[in-house]
């Protein structure tokens, strides 16, 4: 005779199969450029599945981070089958061929810029494809493709070249030098995305700088001609907790950079390098948004006028000058208010409050030299942001950084995209 519990116990796990709620279907709408067989391989839902709204939510906020998409939500439809559902998609594009502008002064104040253009959904599969001509006292190019979906939805691929000229100014112990830097590099990476908010990258870069003599002072234990082949191992790992509206951001972010660099010069040895990047943003009230980045570096500590990090106007610390130091060593702060004055259907003018703060190790030194005032820099400001919300990274910005510390400068920053 059979085990009437055991009948009861199958037919009880049958039922709750049949009764529980199933995708039929998972449509795209709303997209014109960006392919839905794109959108339907990044997405985790698929015909068969349990209707989950915790996956709906991780797929809409998946569509969002991409170049392509500005906006995006889902719509759930039952069907003439009990307990059947269709989901649609819906995504508001970008427009994706984007040229770009940097404008700033050189180092001997000279008037330098950064021109490119970028396609970031290229064959409608949100591959970017770009490439830039520079004016720095002397020229500069390069160019990149970055596919992360190329062979699937979790593994990607990424290009790179670039020759980089410019006039570097290198610290001595009787004064400043000035020489004609050249880096000429070629680089591959492997994009990983592990799930929903981690993603990492690896690869290798092979690169060649050229250090020629211009003018300035001279150190005998500095050559004034020097070429060194290289290579750079790197390894970037992001956790991304960000939840996009438009412009605005909240949530936390962190970005872990990590390289070894090996070189064929004594006079370059070489060396590793890692920093983190830590972003938190706040909404505040229906039009505020608070943002804040905290950089911390280390690098092997040698004693050399080439060290890594840089204080520079464009990268960490708005109005202080370009390149005006070298350390090897980083702790930087950003945090700034971004209001929003006007938002219309495709654009939206942003006021931004500033401070900018940070300090340096200096080659060769000690972890003291991040409390010495000589190392620090602290330049509050204020700034404007135009932004199309129709075209991906669409915004011009315009910041002016008055430092309050020692030796300090002001100036004006342009640029494309937020500053972080």
């Amino acid at each position: 005779m059979k085990n009437p519990f055991l009948i009861a116990f199958v037919l009880f796990i049958g039922w709750g199969a049949y009764a529980q709620d199933v995708v039929e279907d998972v449509k795209v709408q709303g997209n014109e450029r960006t392919k839905s067989s794109f959108i339907k391989k990044i997405v985790r839902l698929r015909p068969g599945m349990p209707l989950d709204s915790t996956i709906l939510e991780e797929d809409v906020y998946r569509l969002k981070r991409l170049p392509s998409i500005t906006h995006a939500y889902y719509q759930v439809f039952p069907t003439l089958k009990e307990g059947s559902y269709n989901v649609y998609y819906g995504v508001e594009e970008n427009f994706t061929l984007i040229p770009f502008a940097n404008v700033y002064t050189s180092n001997n104040d000279e008037f330098a810029f950064r021109l490119g253009l970028q396609e970031f959904n290229l064959f409608g599969n949100n591959i970017t494809l770009g490439g830039f001509y520079q004016r720095d006292v002397f020229n500069s190019y390069g160019a990149h493709i970055r596919a992360p979906y190329i062979f699937g939805k979790r593994l990607g691929l990424a290009v790179s070249y670039q020759d980089l000229r410019t006039q570097e100014p290198v610290f001595l112990e009787a004064g400043t030098a000035d020489y004609r830097y050249n880096n000429r590099s070629f680089e591959v990476l492997g994009l990983f995305e592990f799930n929903f908010k981690n993603r990492a990258e690896f690869g290798i870069n092979f690169f060649t700088e050229n250090y020629d003599y211009l003018f300035g002072e001279t150190d005998p234990d500095v050559p004034q001609d020097l070429e060194v082949d290289k290579y750079l191992l790197k390894l970037i790992y992001n956790y991304d907790g960000l939840e996009y509206y438009y412009q605005y951001l909240s949530g936390f972010k962190s970005t872990l950079n990590f390289q070894y660099v090996h070189s064929t010069s004594g006079m370059l040895p070489e060396f590793v390098i890692g920093f983190n990047d830590f972003t938190y943003f706040k909404r505040v009230g229906k039009r505020g948004n608070w943002a804040n980045r905290l950089r911390l570096g280390l690098s092997s500590n040698i004693d050399t006028p080439f060290a890594p990090f840089a204080v520079d106007n464009n990268l960490n610390i708005r109005g202080v000058g370009n390149l005006i130091d070298r350390g090897t060593g980083a702790i930087v702060i950003n945090t700034e208010y971004r209001h929003t004055l006007i938002d219309k259907d495709w654009f939206v003018l942003q006021s931004n409050i500033f401070i900018d703060g940070g300090t340096w190790r200096n080659p060769g030194g000690d972890f003291s030299d991040f409390s010495d005032e000589q190392n620090l820099r602290i330049y509050p400001g204020i700034g404007v942001r135009f932004i199309h919300k129709r075209i991906f990274n669409a915004i011009f910005r315009i910041d002016y950084g008055h430092g309050v510390t020692n030796m300090a400068a002001k100036g004006i920053v342009f640029g494309i995209g937020q500053y972080f």
